[in-house]
């Protein structure tokens, strides 16, 4: 008979005396996992937050509102302009057309209308196209046809009797060609009939689709019985010692940033790559998916490019004085040509949230190497306290503004990696527009978030258990899933008064 044992037989390591050796205890080194010496090392059980509050969102909830729909389309329409002008047009003098002794050709080409809007009898300014210096008032005495860019339209050809005028060539070298015009008024003689025609107002309408978001995590049932050694605390006030917490509530916080992220950066899908046209888009996954139509949604980034105003490369450290608010106030000019908003928020980049600083700052006498400068503002600093060189608000011709950093376009994993978006000023307020579905005048907040929800179904943020672990009994799978949905888009009203920031 024999002895057989394992494969490694047990190991006896005599001593001469009684004392720890390394060959009679189990120890952890601390650096692979593995136990190879005898002392424990002091851990720190909690994570370090070396990156802070990692989260993003936030910007919507500062601006705007949520509120429920029940369509694929949410569509509103916005007011024109209440006063006629035309942007391109053409100046010429002429004879032999009664008392009028000049033309302005109106360019109706591309738009859906055949006849201009100016009536006889009403009172034009016209001036050049290039700069609007040279100007001239005329009566407009008739409407003739005339062909523009190959179509034939009519009643485009506005004769106009020049105010202060003698002789046959009444318009200055600059109003013979390129001019713009407006109507101010209307000038008749005693005993005539009144105006003939009329203006019939017409609107811009606009519309926009809710987007699916998903997103979901999955724990197997062993991993979830699994303590740590590292305590899980998250931004979202999750703590304890299963690893899984963290992970679901990770992937929750990072869903909740995609809600917001989705609504800023959004864009319409291509329509060929719509169903409606004949082509599906292709999710290159499983079959249900390989044939979805998928439209996009229009973001916030996306509305105002389309709709909204663009300035690139605004002045800021490289001119910190007179070239960053000359900047400014560019854009101060484009404001009055708009909705003329009086408060208005701005959201930055770090860098552009400097300049800004730096250019208010630069208006109290010569910089931050002035020791004037050093006082500006509503701080009144002094020679005992730390000096403030921040501003949270400043008014600025008739307009004030509310400045604030924006942690989406500083952080590394966002748009901080790209130096495209520079921030984006948003007004302040709600507006008045037409609901096609109520059929009547609301007032909204210039930005607002739509989301899907009915009686039965809500879809602003809808998150579920499926599978054997956690309480959830529905399927064999040894795992725990947690799935999050939402539908949504944004809704970006009057978007005329919205300004984005753009790097050079």
């Amino acid at each position: 008979m024999s002895l057989s044992g394992g494969a490694i037989p047990p190991s006896l390591v005599p001593s001469q005396k009684r004392m720890t050796l390394r060959e009679n205890y189990l120890t952890f080194d601390g650096a692979g996992g593995t136990f190879a010496q005898q002392y424990l090392p002091e851990l720190y059980e909690a994570e370090v937050e070396r990156y802070g509050n990692r989260t993003i969102g936030g910007f919507l909830r500062m601006v705007g509102a949520e509120m429920p729909m029940t369509s694929d389309q949410v569509i509103w329409s916005e007011q024109n302009r209440l006063h006629i002008a035309y942007n391109t047009a053409a100046g010429a003098n002429a004879t032999g057309i009664g008392n009028a002794n000049a033309t302005v050709t109106i360019d109706l080409d591309g738009t859906s209308t055949t006849t201009a809007a100016v009536r006889v009898g009403q009172t034009v300014l016209i001036s050049d196209a290039a700069t609007g210096l040279v100007t001239a008032k005329g009566l407009v005495q008739g409407l003739n046809d005339a062909t523009v860019g190959g179509n034939d339209y009519k009643k485009n050809v506005l004769e106009v009797a020049i105010y202060g005028s003698v002789g046959a060539n009444p318009l200055p070298a600059a109003l013979q060609g390129a001019v713009k015009l407006f109507v101010y008024g209307s000038d008749f003689g005693k005993g005539t009939v009144g105006m003939e025609g009329s203006i019939e107002p017409s609107f811009t309408q606009y519309q926009n689709s809710p987007i699916i978001i998903k997103d979901n995590f999955q724990i197997n049932g062993s991993d979830a019985a699994q303590i740590g050694w590292v305590e899980v605390a998250t931004e979202d006030g999750t703590s304890g010692y299963l690893w899984y917490l963290k992970s679901e509530s990770e992937t929750r916080l990072r869903f909740e940033d995609y809600l917001e992220m989705a609504m800023v950066e959004g864009k319409f899908m291509n329509p060929a790559n719509i169903n409606d046209s004949g082509v599906p888009f292709d999710f290159g996954g499983s079959a249900t998916n390989t044939t979805q139509d998928v439209k996009g949604t229009e973001g916030l980034f996306a509305a105002i490019e389309d709709r909204g105003n663009i300035y690139s490369g605004f002045a800021g450290a490289a001119a910190p004085g007179s070239g960053a608010i000359a900047d400014f106030d560019e854009i101060l000019k484009n404001l009055d040509k708009q909705g003329a908003i009086e408060e208005n928020m701005l959201f930055l980049s770090r860098s552009t949230a400097l300049d800004f600083d730096d250019m208010i700052a630069a208006q109290a006498g010569g910089g931050f190497a002035s020791t004037q400068a050093a006082s500006y503002g509503l701080f009144d600093n002094d020679g005992d306290m730390a000096l403030n060189f921040g501003f949270s608000g400043f008014r600025r011709g008739s307009y004030d503004f509310y400045k604030t950093d924006w942690k989406y376009l500083n952080d590394a994993s966002t748009r901080g990696l790209s130096n495209e978006i520079d921030g984006v000023m948003v007004p302040a307020g709600t507006t008045t527009v037409y609901d096609q579905m109520l059929g009547s005048n609301i007032r909204r907040p210039f930005l607002h978030v739509r989301y899907r929800a009915s009686e039965t179904e809500d879809r602003r943020m809808k998150s579920w258990i499926t599978g054997s672990v956690g309480g959830a009994y529905t399927d064999t799978l040894d795992a725990m899933t947690v799935s999050f949905l939402s539908e949504r888009c944004l809704v970006t009203q009057a978007a005329n008064n919205f300004v984005l920031f753009k790097g050079a």
